[in-house]
């Protein structure tokens, strides 16, 4: 079975000094290690840019063009990007009118439009709570998920 990874494990595997970085690298790696393919959709590379690009002080990563880029690039040669298609906007448009979405968690009911769309039906996300409403849709907590590194 498939995981699909949320932009803010991404942002979290991009940032080895950010306190969650070893819990999702941890929860990647076991995730790889259980032979589940990991997947990214474009989305995911859109939302990575604008908080890359982000001053740090306004909850970015304060990242160049040139940086962001280049990082994007490695995270799409990391895990397989699934495309973009037609069917997907309907099934946005059918989500969020079906469960009231308003505001920023539009962006979290694109992610599950995508899944529905690629038969995907596992996310690894910091935030499971954003995808408890959509059913069929399965939140994994990287804590949860993550194997802790061997012992010295």
């Amino acid at each position: 079975m498939t995981v699909l990874l949320d932009s803010n494990i991404l942002l979290r595997l991009a940032q080895a000094t950010h306190p969650m970085h070893a819990t999702a690298q941890g929860a990647v790696t076991s995730l790889e290690r259980a032979g589940k393919p990991l997947l990214v959709v474009p989305q995911n590379m859109y939302e990575f840019w604008v908080v890359g690009t982000r001053p740090v002080a306004v909850n970015g990563l304060g990242l160049s063009p040139t940086q962001s880029l280049a990082e994007v690039t490695r995270l799409v040669s990391l895990f397989r990007l699934l495309p973009d298609t037609p069917a997907i906007y309907p099934e946005w448009l059918r989500l969020v009118a079906a469960h009231s979405v308003s505001g920023r968690t539009a962006h979290d009911a694109r992610l599950v439009a995508a899944m529905t769309v690629h038969g995907i039906t596992q996310i690894l996300t910091f935030n499971t709570g954003d995808f408890a409403r959509y059913t069929g849709i399965n939140a994994l907590d990287p804590a949860a998920v993550a194997t802790p590194p061997p012992t010295p």
